[in-house]
């Protein structure tokens, strides 16, 4: 039973933590790199992340600036930035790419509290999902009735412990898109 219950842990921090990098790809109208770490250039015919072929940064509070090791690879990283549908145009000046943040509107601040409860609740919906799984695999041990039951609560309250996590988080990226 003890190994089920590890096995409910690890993957339940695992749909924080993805939770966590979906949060991270909704600004907040301040730059933050994380956004770009999906971002796959075309260089020299295959396919590479953007953090390794280019020093990423931000120079000040409403841009990213992308300065690639190789010149030549800046038509790919714009081409690549431009087809990530992040809302955002790069401006090339022949030595870097400028990303500039443009303040959020309070609509747009709203709809973007809107996604993120929304992916908060996906979150749970993964945790009842674990929890139920985790449940059967306990049914499954044909334990006692009374260390069945230990077992299915002890569960209840690692899903517990992760809602609240779900929460806290939730709570801190709203304060966070609705802080000007």
């Amino acid at each position: 039973m003890e190994e089920i219950i590890e096995i409910t842990k690890q993957d339940m921090q695992n749909a924080i933590e993805s939770m966590q990098k979906r949060f991270a790809n909704i600004r907040a109208g301040r730059a933050n790199v994380s956004i770009l770490d999906n971002i796959v250039v075309n260089y020299y015919g295959s396919d590479t992340p953007l953090r390794q072929i280019a020093n990423v940064y931000v120079p000040e509070a409403r841009q990213i600036a992308i300065k690639p090791y190789d010149k030549s690879a800046l038509a790919g990283i714009e081409k690549a930035i431009y087809e990530s549908n992040l809302g955002l145009t790069p401006n090339n000046n022949g030595e870097l790419i400028i990303l500039a943040f443009p303040p959020l509107t309070e609509e747009r601040r709203k709809e973007f509290v809107k996604d993120v409860k929304g992916i908060a609740e996906e979150t749970r919906v993964s945790l009842r999902n674990i929890r139920q799984d985790s449940n059967n695999a306990i049914r499954d041990l044909k334990l006692p009735e009374d260390e069945e039951k230990r077992g299915v609560e002890r569960i209840q309250l690692v899903v517990n412990d992760y809602n609240k996590k779900i929460d806290d988080l939730l709570k801190e990226k709203e304060v966070e898109l609705m802080t000007i």
